[in-house]
């Protein structure tokens, strides 16, 4: 190595670890500890500091980058950032070609964690040589001997083992490889999240691309694991002025005895820095209430008059939620394609005869009732026939003429320009709160579809980075506008747009089945706290199974008999609850999907000593008793306990928690609803 690209690479070092480290003061102190810190910053050091040993790698030519790259001009550049975040610029340029890499990372101070996105840039006059391969990430994680195993998840895919937890022991001369299934980020078999544990320590990574990523976790000797994370699939050349970006990638360090650690550090970092903020604060939530009573090929029977008079009933009934939701069916015409909701996609106007007056109307009215209005789209994908498809079909991917769904092509810069007017209009003219995207489709054989020989990988890429723009672009032309993510349920959960969005209907898995409920509040939360979904019936065991952030009840209050005092009940126990969501999360029984066994959990608001446990006995368990654990208390303090089920309350140390307390469940199903806060510190 040469001494100027050394002398750069120290220069680096020296500043990141001011910024970074010397200005962490207290909020760095309270996040993480002295050997977490330490960490950080032996992995920035090892990094960018004695060797040029980048954490990225690709193929350029033939040849593989770590055989050329030591041999490029290397520029550093340093931005101030805000929020505890010190952020650099590493630029490589190859002289003979003109390809300009630009790294940028981002450095914490408040927390143990950093993360950077890769860009590729043809400067020169003619197209690059072939690029491939690309990895945004590609190192050793560790360099001991140790036993590792990695916590990973299942993605959606519809079922009630969405988002189960997983485990695999890495061994030596092994591989894991983990792709989702089909473009969508969280599709069906991985979800991009992982914890990767070496005895008492360990690292949380996160991949952010809304594509088709790929990681792989391998140990190629007896030491250390070799993580590597990208693109599925990249052979491209870059036309002279071209630029690409890749994956986002994000480490998390921790220390301790239990793995949990990992996970609810990594959940408060995303509260803090990969949360939407409303009104400087994390959004969570919200409750929302909907027309479930008028759902009929989804919300085609909807009606200026009905959505009204059915929200007004919630109000009689004392139901005060937060947000008013209106889902598919809105658009298009009853005509149409017989009038169901996925086949007027691709004819984005509203449907008249149902609202005359357009949307306002109603959003106007739930406003008056304290409601914030929810509105769904679907502009990724475009029905054969729809006003889209017929007036600019070179804009919509298909993959055979007789395709009767096609992709919207938010990479082409025209089309995506004229998605964001017509959606911002919407929003505008319509007065819609809270955004909601759905995307019912498996995109990546449509985007390799188009893709030539030596541009493999560049429609994905385009398609995905519009994505971000169209989004980025309508939260600057409304502030105060929420994005709710919906992809054929939770498939589209990655780094990337959990920073964009919230996720309010985590699985089209069956509305009322508790069990799959239950089993998605599990899994999701050892990684973020931002999701939600919907209670469909009035009963305490199913509504208690779908309790998480969010919550939206598509409750029928014209039936006979509506238990109005049970409703109200629910409300109110959610309304109270809510708020643990966002503190750490402790699985108190083992995950599983048999309906004979007992499940519990818990959330735990570290900073006031307060939290709460769901306990479940489900329908086949035959055992009344089962005994729970609690996590994260203080020994040596007093913590009353309150029974919710009866009001019922009781004061136990903390010492006494964690060694155990027996749940009594009579009922079959049942469930136990347990609210708790430290008397003394």
């Amino acid at each position: 190595m040469s001494d100027r690209i050394r002398s750069c690479m120290i220069f680096v070092v020296l500043v990141v670890l001011s910024i970074g480290f010397v200005s962490s003061g207290t909020a760095a102190e309270n996040n993480y500890s002295k050997a977490e810190k330490e960490m950080l910053e032996q992995w920035v050091a090892d990094h960018l500091s004695t060797e040029l040993t980048p954490f990225f790698s690709f193929q350029y030519d033939n040849q593989a980058s770590d055989a050329f790259l030591k041999d490029w001009q290397l520029l550093f550049d340093k931005a101030k950032a805000g929020n505890n975040i010190s952020k650099y610029i590493l630029t490589f340029k190859d002289p003979k070609t003109g390809l300009v890499i630009h790294c940028s990372a981002d450095v914490y101070a408040d927390f143990p964690a950093v993360e950077w996105v890769l860009e590729f840039e043809n400067t020169g006059t003619s197209n690059t040589p072939v690029l491939e391969n690309i990895q945004a990430a590609d190192l050793q994680l560790f360099n001991d001997r140790n036993e590792f195993v990695l916590h990973h998840a299942l993605g959606s895919n519809h079922g009630e083992n969405d988002f189960a937890p997983l485990k695999n022991e890495l061994k030596p001369h092994s591989e894991l490889v983990l792709a989702p299934k089909g473009g969508r980020s969280s599709d069906e078999t991985a979800l991009p999240f992982f914890n990767l544990q070496a005895g008492d320590r360990g690292v949380m990574a996160a991949v952010g691309w809304t594509g088709q990523w790929q990681s792989v976790f391998s140990r190629k000797d007896e030491k250390g694991v070799e993580f590597s994370a990208g693109m599925e699939k990249t052979h491209l050349v870059l036309y002279p002025g071209e630029c690409i970006r890749t994956p986002r990638i994000l480490l998390l360090f921790w220390q301790g005895d239990d793995r949990m650690r990992g996970h609810n550090l990594f959940r408060q970092f995303v509260l803090a820095h990969h949360t939407p903020q409303l009104e400087g604060k994390p959004y969570t939530g919200p409750l929302a209430c909907n027309g479930g009573a008028f759902m009929f090929e989804e919300f085609t029977l909807a009606t200026e008059h009905n959505m009204i008079a059915l929200a007004e009933r919630y109000q009689q009934f004392g139901l005060q939620a937060e947000y008013w939701w209106i889902d598919a069916g809105w658009y298009g015409s009853m005509d149409f394609q017989k009038g169901t909701w996925h086949q007027n996609v691709g004819n984005w106007y509203i449907r008249k005869e149902h609202f005359p007056n357009g949307l306002k109307p109603v959003a106007d009215a739930v406003e008056e009732m304290g409601l914030k209005f929810i509105l769904w789209f679907e502009p990724e994908r475009v029905y054969k026939g729809t006003w889209v498809d017929t007036e600019h079909p070179e804009w919509v991917i298909k993959r055979n003429p007789d395709d009767s769904n096609g992709i919207f092509n938010l990479g082409i810069r025209e089309a995506r320009q004229w998605m964001t007017d017509l959606i911002s209009t919407l929003i505008e003219e319509n007065g819609v709160d809270l955004y909601r995207q759905d995307f019912n489709i498996r995109p990546l054989d449509y985007w390799r579809s188009l893709d030539a020989p030596d541009r493999q990988g560049m429609t994905e890429i385009r398609h995905i980075e519009g994505l971000y723009a169209f989004w980025d672009e309508l939260l600057e032309r409304h502030p105060g506008l929420v994005i709710d993510n919906c992809a054929s349920g939770g498939r589209r959960l990655d780094l990337e747009m959990i920073s964009r969005s919230v996720a309010l209907w985590r699985s089209d898995y069956n509305y009322t089945e508790p069990t799959g409920r239950q089993n998605h509040t599990y899994g999701l939360s050892f990684y973020f706290p931002q999701h939600g979904t919907g209670s469909t019936v009035q009963d305490m065991y199913v509504a208690r199974s779908t309790y998480s952030a969010s919550m939206v009840t598509g409750w029928n209050l014209y039936e006979n008999n509506f238990p109005q005092d049970k409703a109200r009940f629910i409300y109110d126990e959610y309304k109270k609850i809510r708020p643990n969501f966002e503190g750490d999360f402790f699985p108190l029984t083992e995950y599983s999907t048999r309906h004979d066994r007992w499940m519990a959990y818990q959330f735990h608001q570290k900073e006031d000593g307060t939290g709460m446990v769901l306990v479940f006995r489900r329908p086949r368990c035959n055992d009344i008793e089962h005994s729970i654990s609690l996590q994260g208390l203080e020994d040596d303090s007093d913590y009353e306990l309150c029974y919710e089920n009866n009001g019922a309350i009781c004061t136990k140390s903390g010492r006494e928690l964690k060694n155990g307390i027996e749940i009594r469940i009579l009922d079959n199903p049942g469930s136990q609803l347990i609210t708790y806060k430290r008397m003394n510190k």
